[in-house]
């Protein structure tokens, strides 16, 4: 919808609105939707918003028989904001593995990160990740995890706090030239069809701001980067024809 409605790219992370069907519906706790015919509705009275609270993405970033705050912190990071996460030392069990650790998920994910050795990246990917534990593995929403109440403040790298998913968007939306550089990055190593090294940063730089001076609509953004010097220019590697 986005796409071919020419929308701004910030609602991909806060539209107020989704596409559902009867059987969807029901999930997301919406009614007076009927048959199996997906429609557009407006997101009111509830804490959905943008595709980070889509089913599909809330159950591809858990785990099969529980939620993971940390693959869906690391799903923000590298899918919204751009950054990356290096992978885990060898040494290190994961989390359902480490029988020491005792309590809810929450403080199971304290413990781990105790070890210093996790908790450089936990500590960046954990609390983005928690904002979402009120959707459960399949993306229903929830008040309890078992027997507790779901907990799902947090606090950034950078100090600031939150105190769920809604206000965890209002920080991600603060900044978006974030997105917007990821979003860039992403879409200009599809049109390439290779990856973006140093070389490409002024060319990304540039279709940031000409992408912000468009509204951040989407065409603004395909229409950047085709005016780009390396989508014009086609690299010359040394040795090839």
């Amino acid at each position: 919808y986005v796409v071919r409605e020419d929308r701004p790219i910030g609602e991909l992370l806060d539209g107020r609105y989704t596409f559902v069907n009867e059987q969807l519906a029901k999930h997301y706790g919406i009614t007076n939707v009927k048959g199996p015919a997906f429609r557009k509705i407006q997101l009111r009275d509830t804490q959905r918003a943008g595709v980070l609270t889509h089913a599909s993405i809330l159950t591809v970033t858990s785990n099969p028989t529980r939620t993971s705050p940390v693959k869906r912190g690391k799903f923000i990071i590298e899918s919204f904001l751009g950054a990356t996460i290096p992978p885990p030392p060898p040494d290190v069990p994961d989390l359902d593995e480490g029988h020491e650790l005792q309590g809810t998920l929450r403080q199971r994910l304290e413990q781990h990160r105790l070890n210093p050795n996790c908790a450089s990246c936990h500590d960046r990917m954990d609390p983005l990740g928690l904002a979402y534990e009120h959707f459960d593995g399949i993306g229903a929403w929830r008040e309890k995890d078992g027997q507790h109440a779901v907990d799902a403040s947090g606090t950034l790298l950078d100090g600031r706090k939150f105190k769920d998913a809604n206000d965890l968007r209002g920080i991600l939306n603060s900044k978006p030239e974030a997105f917007r550089r990821c979003l860039a990055d992403k879409l200009m190593t599809y049109a390439l069809g290779r990856g973006l090294d140093y070389k490409d940063r002024c060319a990304l730089d540039d279709i940031g701001k000409k992408t912000a001076a468009g509204q951040d609509r989407f065409g603004a953004l395909v229409l950047a980067i085709v005016q780009s010097e390396p989508f014009l220019k086609r690299m010359c590697v040394p040795g090839s024809r």
